[in-house]
């Protein structure tokens, strides 16, 4: 097959092609909030709340750390959209490599970095003794796949930017199919509890960072993926190093305002911090279905922005925007009518039941507030406006601060989630003010 070139004709843009980038993310996030479930509901039979705050203690804790060089997917997105819009491909081969080299430095920093990590994240917590030693537990066990967990990130990236989102697909479904059916096995059978859900999760990302080395391989047999001239050129590093310190800080913001909402949940008993976890999952899955249009978002703008058209800039940024808020408007509503039984499913203890129906309508309120927010994020990346996205997550973090002394104060735990939702609409309104600089720089 013969490369693109910056001269050949673009592909339409079409709702059809929309969807055609977005449903298999869509389909394949869908295991990921599933998983989430299972993992609570899980430990959730053993009847006693301590076991799902510790495992959303250790997973958001493990997250922030990892998410941390989420940048590697988003900047991948970027980088490589831009590079196929422009027909450097050579260049698309060269970025997997760097990408994948940053993952394994990554992923090895943070293991010698372990100490450090649950040092920071104890030092402070207001959790019980019971829910501290599970977290322990289960952050020792997941904390050595580091590497092939941020590898994951750099190799979807890498394969989103060329709209081959079924290849995502079959490794978020590989992996999270692994990670259930262990579960069962490790916690239900083999009575391992914490760990065995550590050990569930540890091994689906060794599997998946195996199966997306797989379907990257097309990069492999052209020989730029190890033209090491190419790979290392100063310009090309520095470019790439200033895109993901911007999406870094960003990221480490973002991460830090939900790692915060935990701890600050958690502040008000082990019964207010199980509810919340219970509550969080929902926005989970909002976020993963959300993906699927704000990662469109990302390699439409992107290729767009590759072959420096403003037009289809706008074109594609107003129709995955109107996919995404239907979307978020359609499960917002599902979460206020089906909210209350699923917060039995997940939970059985009734004291987590009854008080996790009392914080539910700020859940529902949460998916129509962050529309916005995720949708620019998807726009921002494929355009690698960095610097915008760091920037504007600053202002909103400021807020988010501000809102939490404020509120949480005065409505305990309603003020932590008032709080939350007020950090996504400072996203939302920070970056629509920065749009249209993002389609005056396409030209």
């Amino acid at each position: 097959m013969t490369a693109p070139t910056a001269t050949d004709p673009p592909k339409p843009l079409t709702h059809r092609r929309v969807l055609k980038v977005a449903v298999p993310i869509v389909l394949s996030n869908a295991t990921v909030p599933i998983l989430g479930l299972v993992d609570v509901g899980v430990v959730g039979q053993l009847g006693e709340a301590a076991p799902i705050g510790a495992v959303g203690l250790g997973a958001i804790i493990l997250s922030t750390a990892f998410w941390i060089f989420g940048f590697l997917r988003m900047g991948t997105v970027g980088l490589v959209g831009q590079a196929e819009g422009a027909g450097d491909m050579a260049e698309v081969s060269a970025i997997l490599t760097r990408a994948l080299i940053i993952a394994g430095v990554g992923g090895a920093l943070l293991i010698c970095a372990y100490p450090l990590i649950t040092f920071a994240a104890f030092s402070w917590d207001p959790t019980s003794e019971e829910v501290e030693a599970l977290a322990r537990q289960y952050l020792f066990i997941r904390i050595w796949t580091a590497p092939f967990a941020i590898s994951v990130y750099a190799l979807t990236g890498w394969l989103i930017a060329q709209e081959r989102t079924g290849a995502v697909f079959w490794i978020q479904l590989l992996m999270n199919s692994v990670n259930i059916a262990l579960n069962f096995l490790f916690v239900l059978g083999f009575d391992w509890g914490v760990p065995g859900v550590a050990a569930s999760t540890a091994i689906a990302e060794v599997v998946g960072a195996g199966l997306g080395l797989w379907f990257c391989r097309a990069a492999f047999k052209r020989p730029d993926w190890r033209d090491w001239p190419r790979v290392f050129e100063k310009a090309r590093l520095i470019k790439m190093a200033l895109l993901n310190v911007d999406i870094l800080i960003r990221s480490a913001l973002l991460m830090a305002i939900f790692t915060s909402f935990t701890f600050l949940g958690a502040q008000f008993g082990d019964v207010t911090l199980a509810a919340n976890e219970v509550l969080i999952q929902f926005l989970y899955v909002t976020a993963y279905a959300m993906d699927g249009f704000a990662f469109a978002a990302e390699t439409l703008v992107a290729r767009a922005y590759g072959r420096s058209d403003p037009g289809r800039v706008r074109r594609a940024s107003m129709m995955t925007g109107i996919w995404g808020f239907g979307t978020c408007a359609a499960l917002g509503i599902a979460f206020w009518l089906g909210g209350p039984w699923l917060i039995d499913l997940l939970a059985k203890d009734p004291d987590v039941q009854d008080l996790a129906r009392v914080f539910l309508p700020w859940m529902a309120l949460a998916p129509f507030i962050g529309c916005a927010a995720w949708m620019f994020d998807g726009i921002f990346i494929g355009a690698a406006r960095g610097r915008d996205m760091r920037n504007m997550m600053v202002l909103s973090a400021v807020v988010y601060v501000g809102a939490a002394l404020i509120l949480i104060p005065s409505f305990g735990n309603h003020g932590v989630w008032a709080a939350l939702l007020v950090s996504f609409a400072a996203r939302g309104v920070t970056l629509g003010a920065r749009y249209p600089a993002l389609e005056r720089g396409a030209g």
